[in-house]
């Protein structure tokens, strides 16, 4: 498996990054979790759609609560064939619980506690916590990956303005 040590930090200190590093205008790297009602959720399922896929550390920290309902916000202005998935190490349960209280209906939230499927296929991994590094991912209706932004700090917020404008350029 391949490793990257600090490419990101979490509270300044640098973490190794495991899993394979994504290549922009490669085909996007498929990935097994599990949705907010335990059912397996493979991204080759989606077909002809532009998807944001944000990668997150946990629902339940500030910065990711508000990353995800800021684009659960944004979502109701996008194009319709645009979707947004947001991937965390969070059990599907507390996904699901954090969507209610939240009010979160328009960003899918997906679970990989249990393979590490996407941290390994997308290279987002964190080796010492076992938690996602904070990154964004944009891939075209071919399935192609157009877009990759991979937060330098794991406390701090994606640029919002390029992601959109990366999937809305795509439609």
């Amino acid at each position: 498996m391949n490793e990257r040590p600090g490419i990101v930090t979490m509270k300044h200190i640098p973490v190794t990054l495991v899993g394979e590093e994504p290549v922009k205008d490669r085909k996007a790297p498929d990935f097994e979790v599990v949705d907010n009602d335990l059912n397996p959720f493979k991204f080759s399922s989606i077909k002809d759609r532009v998807v944001i896929i944000a990668s997150v550390g946990s629902l339940d920290t500030s910065v990711c609560d508000m990353e995800i309902r800021r684009f659960n916000q944004e979502a109701a202005s996008l194009h319709e064939d645009i979707d947004i998935l947001t991937i965390s190490m969070d059990l599907p349960f507390a996904q699901k619980r954090w969507c209610a209280a939240a009010g979160v209906d328009k960003v899918q939230t997906l679970s990989d506690h249990k393979d590490a499927s996407f941290g390994t296929a997308y290279g987002v991994l964190i080796k010492e916590v076992r938690l996602l590094a904070r990154a964004m991912f944009v891939v075209d209706r071919a399935g192609v990956l157009k877009y990759i932004q991979i937060v330098p700090e794991v406390s701090g917020e994606p640029n919002y303005k390029a992601v959109l404008d990366a999937a809305s350029e795509l439609i």
